[in-house]
């Protein structure tokens, strides 16, 4: 996995904490802890959000498919928006990227594109099957040893008072 050369504390850039934008439960976990990380040590979330092509789908369909998870991500961006600005949060930027293809490996294109990214924040599933497929993607499989920068997996079921006492 190459690494491109980290610059979020050149004069000039901004640390990124990088959270996963979806539907799930945890991740409000992982908004939350890195909204507390850019409070007291400063930085910008980037909010990324994969949008992962059906299959079967030919020319028009695809195209309302991506018209519709497009629509799904911006609003999800709101949500995240408003839950920051809510709970304190207001003064965080964020940025929202979108982009198409399979998960994990638009986590890893987008960490070695945006140079400004320092840390991946995950949140971990409460469910016993597991902590994730994120998690188990990329914090334990084949890739953990060798990502390129640091992974932060926040239990998804810690209250946001914990959460800001931890970041």
């Amino acid at each position: 996995m190459p690494s491109t050369k980290r610059r979020s504390f050149e004069q000039g850039h901004h640390r990124k904490f990088l959270v996963i934008a979806d539907d799930s439960k945890e991740v409000e976990a992982a908004l939350f802890f890195a909204a507390s990380r850019c409070l007291r040590a400063g930085g910008i979330i980037q909010m990324l959000y994969v949008i992962e092509p059906a299959s079967q789908l030919w020319g028009g369909l695809k195209q309302v498919q991506l018209e519709e998870e497009t629509n799904k991500a911006k609003a999800l961006f709101r949500l995240f928006r408003r839950k920051l600005n809510n709970e304190g949060f207001d003064g965080v930027v964020t940025e929202e990227v979108i982009l198409e293809g399979k998960k994990t490996e638009n986590i890893v294109k987008q960490i070695g594109t945006d140079e400004d990214i320092a840390l991946l924040v995950l949140g971990a599933s409460t469910d016993t099957k597991g902590p994730g497929p994120l998690v188990s993607a990329l914090a334990a499989g084949s890739t953990a040893g060798k990502f390129p920068i640091p992974i932060t997996i926040v239990p998804g079921d810690l209250t946001l008072d914990d959460i800001k006492a931890l970041a």
